[in-house]
C-alpha cells in the first residue's frame, strides 16, 4: 500500500509549482505590460439547500447555508499566441463539513498556433450533447459535493495537444494525478446509510492515484452533422459502488477502456442527439445510450420567448443497483429563454423508468438581477422509487436549493 501521506504531500507540492506558474505570469505582466492583456473576475454566492423530507439516517439535517468564491485570472502575450488561465474555488457549508473544500478548478499554460494549440496545467475538458446524462465526458472528476447531476467537475493535470487538419479535429491527453470523488458527510444528504468515504472505495491498480492515463479524440462536422469519437484508458472517474447482501457497500475504481460517441445533428428548429459508450475492464464491463431529439418554437406568440421541447432515451446494461445507472429511462422536458435583458431561463423534466413507477423530476432557472448579481432555483424530487434501484437511498432527499452569485 502507497504511502498516503507522501502521497498528499506530493499533491500539495504540485498545487504550489502551479500556483508558481501564475504568480510568475503576474509578475511577468506587471513588468511587461505592452503586448500583454490581463484580466481578474469572479463571483461569490450564498447557497441555501432545503431538503423538504426528514433524513432517513441518523444525523442527517434538513437546512444546508453555504458560501463560495470562484476567482479567475486570465493573462494572455504575444499577440494570442500564449495564455495562462486559472479559475479557483471554494466552498463552506455551515451544516455538512464535508462539503467545506478548496479546488483549483483550472490553472494552465496553452500556446497557440495556426493549425494546433498545446495545453499544460489543470484543465475541464467537456464532452456530450445530451442533457439527461454525460455517458462520454470522461476526463474530469465529478465534484459530487455540489451538484447530484454531475455538472460540476474538479480540474485535471494532463498535457493537452489538439491537431486541426482537413479530416477534423484530433485531440491528445497524457493524464495524471488521479482525482478521487468526494461523498457528504454524517450531517449530509444525498448519502448512503453507511456512509461512503474517499477511504471506502478501494483502487483496481496498485498504483492507485499516480497511474498515467490517456485519451484521444477525434471531431469534425458534415453539413449540420457534428460528430465526435473518443478513447480512454486509465482509472475510472465512476467508481463501482454496490451493495452486498448483507446491506453493506462495497466499492472500487476500476482501470476501464472507454470508446464513446457523440453526434449532434441540426435540422431547422429540430436537433438530434446521441451519446454511446462501451466501457471495459476486469471488474464491470458496461455498454451505454442516450438517444434524444430537441424541437424548438421560436419567438411564441410574437413574444420573444422560445420553447424547446426535450425528449431522450438512456439505456445501461448495469442493472439498477448500480450507482447512477438508468438501466431503461425516458427523459421529458422543456427549455424556457425569454430572451429578455436579465438573460431569464428555465430548465425542466421528469425522467421516467420505463419497466417501473420511478420518477426523478427537475427545474433549473436562472435570472440576472441588475449588471453583477444572478439569482439561480433548482428543485429535485425523487418520487415512488423502485426498491430495486440505487436511488432508492435517496428517496427521501427531495430538496430546493436557491443562490445568489456576485459577479465581480
Amino acid at each position: 500500500m502507497k504511502d498516503k501521506s507522501s502521497l498528499d504531500w506530493f499533491f500539495k507540492i504540485q498545487r504550489v509549482v502551479l500556483l508558481a506558474v501564475l504568480l510568475f505570469a503576474s509578475a511577468h505582466a506587471n513588468a511587461q505590460s505592452d503586448g500583454i492583456y490581463t484580466e481578474f473576475s469572479g463571483q461569490v454566492g450564498f447557497e441555501y439547500r432545503f431538503f423538504t423530507n426528514d433524513g432517513l439516517y441518523l444525523g442527517q439535517k434538513n437546512h444546508f447555508p453555504a458560501l463560495s468564491i470562484q476567482p479567475e485570472y486570465y493573462i494572455e502575450w504575444a499577440d494570442g499566441k500564449h495564455l495562462i488561465n486559472f479559475t479557483g474555488f471554494g466552498r463552506v457549508d455551515f451544516t455538512d463539513s464535508e462539503r467545506n473544500h478548496l479546488d483549483i478548478r483550472e490553472l494552465y499554460w496553452q500556446t497557440v498556433s495556426d493549425k494546433w494549440e498545446f495545453s499544460l496545467g489543470l484543465k475541464k475538458i467537456y464532452w456530450g450533447v445530451t442533457e439527461a446524462s454525460h455517458l462520454v465526458d470522461i476526463i474530469n472528476q465529478t465534484d459530487n459535493l455540489e451538484t447530484f447531476d454531475g455538472e460540476q467537475k474538479l480540474g485535471q493535470l494532463m498535457a493537452h495537444l489538439s491537431i486541426q487538419t482537413d479530416v477534423g479535429t484530433f485531440d491528445f491527453f497524457a493524464l495524471s494525478l488521479f482525482r478521487k470523488r468526494k461523498f457528504p458527510g454524517v450531517d449530509g444528504r444525498l448519502r448512503t446509510p453507511e456512509r461512503i468515504t474517499t477511504a471506502t472505495i478501494d483502487f483496481e491498480s496498485e498504483m492507485e492515484e499516480s497511474r498515467p492515463e490517456g485519451a484521444v479524440r477525434w471531431s469534425h462536422y458534415f453539413g449540420p452533422v457534428d460528430i465526435g469519437l473518443s478513447h480512454f484508458y486509465g482509472t475510472g472517474r465512476e467508481p463501482i459502488v454496490g451493495i452486498n447482501d448483507d446491506g453493506s457497500l462495497f466499492g472500487v475504481y476500476p482501470v476501464i477502456q472507454q470508446t464513446g460517441l457523440d453526434v449532434q445533428a441540426t435540422t431547422g428548429p429540430i436537433l438530434w442527439k446521441l451519446e454511446s459508450i462501451i466501457r471495459r475492464s476486469d471488474i464491470q464491463n458496461m455498454k451505454a445510450i442516450d438517444v434524444g431529439i430537441e424541437y424548438t418554437f421560436g419567438n411564441i406568440g410574437g413574444s420573444g420567448i422560445d420553447l424547446g421541447l426535450l425528449g431522450e432515451y438512456l439505456y445501461d446494461d448495469r442493472g439498477d443497483r448500480a450507482l447512477n445507472s438508468l438501466q431503461s429511462d425516458v427523459l421529458l422536458g422543456g427549455r424556457l429563454a425569454f430572451n429578455d435583458t436579465q438573460s431569464t431561463e428555465v430548465l425542466f423534466g421528469t425522467i421516467l423508468d420505463v419497466e417501473r413507477s420511478t420518477r426523478l423530476v427537475s427545474l433549473e432557472a436562472s435570472r440576472r438581477l441588475g449588471q453583477s448579481f444572478k439569482a439561480n432555483l433548482e428543485m429535485r424530487l425523487f418520487q415512488d422509487v423502485s426498491t430495486e434501484e440505487f436511488i432508492y437511498l435517496f428517496r427521501e432527499d427531495d430538496f430546493l436549493k436557491f443562490e445568489l452569485g456576485w459577479y465581480f
